[in-house]
């Protein structure tokens, strides 16, 4: 497994994941940020990866409307997709995420069929550029985040992978470690975020090692699944900021580079 961190698309975003030592960092261009403002930024964040030795290790997009009311595919957004598989094949970036909306004027049935269509379209354009797709277990605009949804669209594409974040399990009262073990197979990705839940409700995204997830037994039925992705650390507080916020993110690195048995 490899540690890295979410980070801007910047290039000195390469340079501080090399302070910290980690070997990638993850790009999340999301809903509102047009993929082509990324795009042209490519061959820079090329030339800073290989500068600093840090690998560019997942490119996601969050929150987009993928499908329309009428259960078509919203050729804008297949696009954007398509433009940030390109820019994963030219940095090397091995993995694509994203999610797909539930359309309330459709059945689950037919927004089932709706984003396994989506997503045949993502797997044959991927495969040709050597750049496999996951989705993520977010519930911003996606419903692909639990066993229901992945026993059919995953399970009817075998190809499709999940990006996974135990704190969405935990604050939608899933059990994440199940998950993990039925599914971690099919993880292409993992998110490295804690979670706090009190008195039923969410209170904060600490520090992972700071938190309430059992992150030594995930990290268990990680090496028990045979997983050999990457892990994220996705700095998401709003209390963890500033000094604080760096302070933290070096604790979580040096806590799961334990758990990775590197001393």
């Amino acid at each position: 497994m490899k540690l890295g961190i979410i980070a801007d698309p910047k290039a000195e975003s390469f340079d501080y994941a090399a302070g910290l030592g980690l070997e990638f960092v993850e790009f999340c261009i999301n809903v509102g940020v047009p993929a082509e403002e990324f795009a042209v930024k490519v061959p820079e964040l090329k030339a800073a990866s290989a500068r600093a030795g840090v690998a560019v290790g997942s490119i996601g997009r969050w929150g987009a409307d993928r499908i329309a009311k009428d259960g078509s595919i919203v050729e804008e957004e297949l696009q954007a997709s398509y433009t940030l598989i390109d820019a994963c094949q030219e940095l090397g970036c091995p993995v694509f995420v994203c999610g797909a909306n539930y359309v309330e004027e459709l059945s689950y049935y037919e927004n089932v069929r709706a984003a396994i269509a989506y997503f045949e379209k993502l797997l044959d354009y991927g495969r040709e550029r050597g750049v496999r797709i996951a989705t993520y277990n977010c519930h911003w605009n996606s419903f692909i985040v639990d066993e229901t949804a992945w026993k059919l669209i995953h399970g009817h594409l075998p190809e499709l992978g999940i990006k996974y974040d135990p704190s969405h399990a935990r604050y939608a009262g899933q059990d994440y470690l199940k998950e993990m073990a039925d599914w971690g197979h099919r993880f292409l990705h993992v998110h490295v975020k804690g979670s706090v839940i009190v008195n039923g409700k969410r209170f904060d995204d600490p520090p992972a090692g700071l938190d309430q997830t059992d992150w030594g037994t995930f990290m268990a039925i990680l090496y028990g699944v045979g997983y050999q992705g990457g892990l994220s650390i996705e700095p998401h507080s709003r209390t963890w900021t500033g000094e604080l916020g760096d302070k933290g993110v070096k604790f979580t690195v040096d806590y799961v580079n334990r758990l990775l048995l590197r001393g």
